[in-house]
């Protein structure tokens, strides 16, 4: 076993590490306060091929691994998780259904300029009564006269409504017992998209509701296989899930940086905190957590690159990591005292933020569910 990265992983750490430092730390606050899109962060992320990390080059991306994907996830969480999960979004939702189930004339159409984040994706699942049980969407599409006509709704949808979105993957029954997936482009008559969602976190992310009414696509938008639909979401999440594991890991470390920092340089009764043997025991805990969730991440996303099965491995570290951010934060908001508690203290974004790692991409009780069924204690 060998647990040293490669020279261009380390490369990517690097590079990501220091444009987050560099050029997302010092707007975080301010966009976070302002709910305000970062378009232009957008702009630089894919300037420097970060919109396109795991997207093979022929289609305009960097044609890196997942475990550079996933590393570059958790360096923009470290600093903020309104960027980190607009790109995660972008590419494990919004671009990958159409790499990896997209007919070669859907792919020349949209990748290039997706992988390139000319333009963005989204994938709509969700819906209002349809959220863990993915399976009971009721938005439905109908073939008529070689168009699909939809009607329905999606909500809580990432990405969907900036400026530079291009399309919407969404689910959608197709027949009574058949569900597939659509894509339906931005700017398509019927298809309405609500102002953005008031959020408790992620407040500088596009988070969407979105209506459709009669909305035609041609029959050719039909992504995959007729009926192939629950399949391919069901795929799609597995993938998603070690991003959003990379933000649980990447927003945990962030606090620690945050709590260790402001340990050594607060003092009481003659000394900084980080003296104390309670703090200590508490920043202790924190990097081992840590320290394990890095590998239950990289080990998933591991997996996936050498093409074996990684399911129940991202389960795992999605699980682990939501739960490893949630004690890690509180831990670290403590640690800050009353200034933790004020709005412009780095570490009261992260608490709000952190939250939506235990609900998106599968709630714990979802994780619990799927990795029960991997154990063979469940059907």
């Amino acid at each position: 076993m060998n647990f040293d990265l490669a020279a261009e992983h380390e490369l990517i750490r690097r590079t990501v590490r220091d444009f987050a430092i560099e050029r997302v730390a010092p707007v975080a606050e301010q966009l976070d306060r302002e709910h305000r899109f970062p378009y232009d962060l957008v702009e630089e992320l894919a300037s420097l091929g970060l919109m396109g990390i795991p997207v093979p080059e022929e289609w305009g991306g960097a044609g890196a691994d997942t475990l550079s994907y996933a590393i570059a996830i958790e360096e923009l969480t470290r600093v903020d998780s309104s960027v980190a999960i607009t790109v995660a979004a972008h590419t494990s939702l919004g671009t990958m259904p159409i790499l990896l189930y997209g007919t070669e004339e859907q792919k020349q159409h949209w990748l290039p300029d997706l992988a390139a984040g000319r333009k963005l994706a989204a994938f709509g699942l969700t819906e209002p009564g349809a959220g863990s049980d993915a399976g009971a969407t009721q938005t439905r599409a109908e073939l008529r006269a070689g168009e699909w006509v939809v009607d329905g709704s999606k909500i809580f949808i990432t990405n969907a409504g900036t400026d530079i979105t291009g399309c919407v993957t969404i689910t959608s029954r197709t027949g009574e017992d058949e569900i597939s997936n659509l894509i339906v482009p931005n700017g398509t008559p019927g298809y309405v998209i609500s102002p953005p969602m008031r959020k408790l976190g992620w407040r500088a992310s596009d988070t969407r509701e979105l209506s459709f009414q009669g909305c035609a696509v041609p029959e050719g938008n039909l992504l995959g296989e007729r009926g192939a639909g629950f399949r391919q979401f069901l795929e799609i999440l597995d993938g998603g899930r070690i991003s959003i594991a990379a933000m649980g890991l990447g927003l945990a470390q962030g606090a620690y940086d945050l709590a260790l920092a402001h340990a050594q340089e607060r003092r009481q009764f003659g000394q900084p905190i980080s003296s104390f043997q309670a703090i200590q025991f508490e920043l202790v805990d924190m990097a081992v957590g840590i320290e394990a969730g890095r590998q239950l991440v990289y080990k998933a996303a591991w997996l996936k690159d050498k093409e074996r099965p990684f399911a129940q491995a991202a389960a795992i570290a999605k699980l682990y990591t939501g739960e490893l951010s949630h004690r890690v934060v509180n831990h670290a908001l403590q640690i800050h005292g009353g200034y933790g508690f004020m709005e412009e203290s780095p570490i009261s974004r992260f608490y709000r933020d952190q939250k939506v790692l235990e609900i998106g991409e599968g709630t714990n009780e979802v994780q619990r569910l799927v990795i029960a069924r991997h154990l063979g204690l469940s059907q």
